[in-house]
């Protein structure tokens, strides 16, 4: 079997190696499942994606993303990770738009400035969380009922639970115990606005948690990003543009740019390809 083209691309980036990258193999229209995931559990990266042909005319390309632990209908980081890669490699949209096929349909990328954007997909489970549930990841996370100012299913493919905390600096000062966590997949949020520190703060702080598929925590988190835009949008409590930081707790500086227009919730952020070569598999 001959060698693939692959990059890996560092996504949500503020600087060189800040953000959260991801491993894109090209023309993988004859790999296995198995082969797809062996070699993701190979890169043990939160992510790893292929680059097919689609099924759909409407579509650009198909692209499926795995974890070390399995596959996901939907992921964030990987598809403007992916898209910078194809665009890199000579990729030209059908349209004004980059059109990808993956697990929940079909998600519009578009260029945003010096970045790319993705259209927020629809929440597939939204509402209250179970009580019992949130005590298990409150205590998990060590945190009093207190301390959580509001929770919510903001499931678009992945499955994340949202918590909203009072302010960013309690975000950064969670310590989790993962094995509590168990499969419970839950993003952070907390914000600075109004907060009196350094000019070019960012508007919130946000940490994923999902050691059950392998990534007890995730650098930069495109889906669950926007996941927290949906629910915090729709209930009139974020303003309609903002800047997440995430990943600080990991030694990196994600910047992930949030835009409502009235008709989509963009997610951006900037990537640059770090590695590019060929893999063989």
């Amino acid at each position: 079997m001959p060698p693939r083209p692959f990059q890996q691309v560092d996504v949500f980036v503020s600087g060189p190696l800040t953000g959260n990258p991801v491993a894109v193999v090209f023309d993988a229209d004859g790999l296995t499942d198995d082969q797809m995931r062996t070699f993701a559990r190979w890169t043990n990266l939160s992510e790893t994606t292929f680059v097919c042909t689609p099924s759909d005319p409407a579509a650009d390309y198909l692209l499926r993303i795995f974890t070390p632990g399995g596959e996901l209908p939907f992921a964030g980081h990987p598809t403007l990770g992916s898209a910078h890669a194809w665009l890199q490699a000579g990729g030209e949209p059908k349209g004004e738009k980059i059109i990808q096929e993956c697990g929940v349909g079909l998600v519009s990328i578009r260029h945003d400035g010096g970045a790319l954007a993705f259209a927020a997909p629809p929440l597939i489970r939204s509402g209250e969380v179970d009580a019992a549930d949130l005590d298990a990841i409150r205590q998990a996370l060590g945190l009093r009922p207190s301390d959580v100012v509001a929770a919510n299913w903001v499931d678009n493919g992945p499955g994340w639970i949202g918590l909203l905390l009072a302010t960013g600096h309690q975000v950064l000062g969670i310590e989790p115990d993962f094995a509590a966590l168990g499969d419970f997949k839950v993003g952070l949020i907390g914000p600075y606005l109004g907060d009196t520190g350094p000019h070019d703060r960012p508007d919130y702080e946000v940490r994923a948690f999902a050691p059950g598929i392998g990534v007890p925590e995730d650098p930069v988190t495109g889906s669950l990003n926007a996941g927290l835009a949906c629910w915090l949008r729709g209930q009139e409590i974020a303003p309609s543009t903002y800047v997440a930081a995430q990943g600080a707790a990991l030694d990196r500086a994600g910047r992930v740019l949030i835009t409502d227009d009235n008709t989509d919730i963009w997610v951006g952020g900037r990537s640059t390809t770090v590695i590019a070569g060929e893999v063989e598999l």
